[in-house]
């Protein structure tokens, strides 16, 4: 696992939870020791997560969403790694719209959160027609994310995959 993944999960385990976890927690977790996991929480604070800390660990504080839209294209098969991919990096996808040359702006709330929303929301499209298909593939989606440091990473892994339209 790279540093930016690992720095990844820490927000993810940080998210899912209610109390502070200790560092060494995370530290055996992902068999490093403490000071590394000391390190990657500075790095995340000065990339803008609002992570607290006392005698007892760390954790997330409620902060500020961002919030961004993207335009994407892809094959049917892709949504669900497209999805994966918003979601894996602390995204929340709010909804996905398309602009139809004939009937204007058609917009679908989603409201995915995990890889498990994910999941429930492929099944659902199996016995119909994606949005994209009516305009070529070509779709949108409005993300929320904590920090800056996501949304790069959101659209870092988007683009590297074809899907991310700039």
């Amino acid at each position: 696992m790279n540093i930016k993944d690992r720095q990844l999960e820490i927000i993810r385990i940080l998210q899912d939870r209610t109390s502070p976890i200790s560092g060494g927690s995370l530290a055996e977790k992902f068999g490093l020791s403490r000071q590394v996991i000391v390190k990657d929480i500075s790095i995340l604070k000065a990339s803008g997560y609002q992570i607290k800390s006392n005698n007892k660990g760390y954790w997330l504080s409620q902060s500020s969403k961002i919030q961004f839209i993207i335009k994407c294209s892809h094959r049917d098969e892709e949504i669900g790694d497209e999805l994966n991919i918003i979601v894996d990096r602390g995204g929340e996808i709010l909804d996905v719209f398309i602009n139809h040359k004939t009937y204007g702006l058609i917009k679908k709330e989603l409201n995915i959160k995990s890889r498990k929303g994910v999941d429930v929301f492929i099944k659902s499209i199996d016995e119909s027609t994606p949005l994209k298909n009516l305009t070529e593939n070509i779709h949108y989606h409005t993300i929320r994310v904590d920090n800056d440091f996501a949304k790069e990473s959101i659209e870092d892994k988007l683009r590297e995959k074809g899907i991310l339209i700039d």
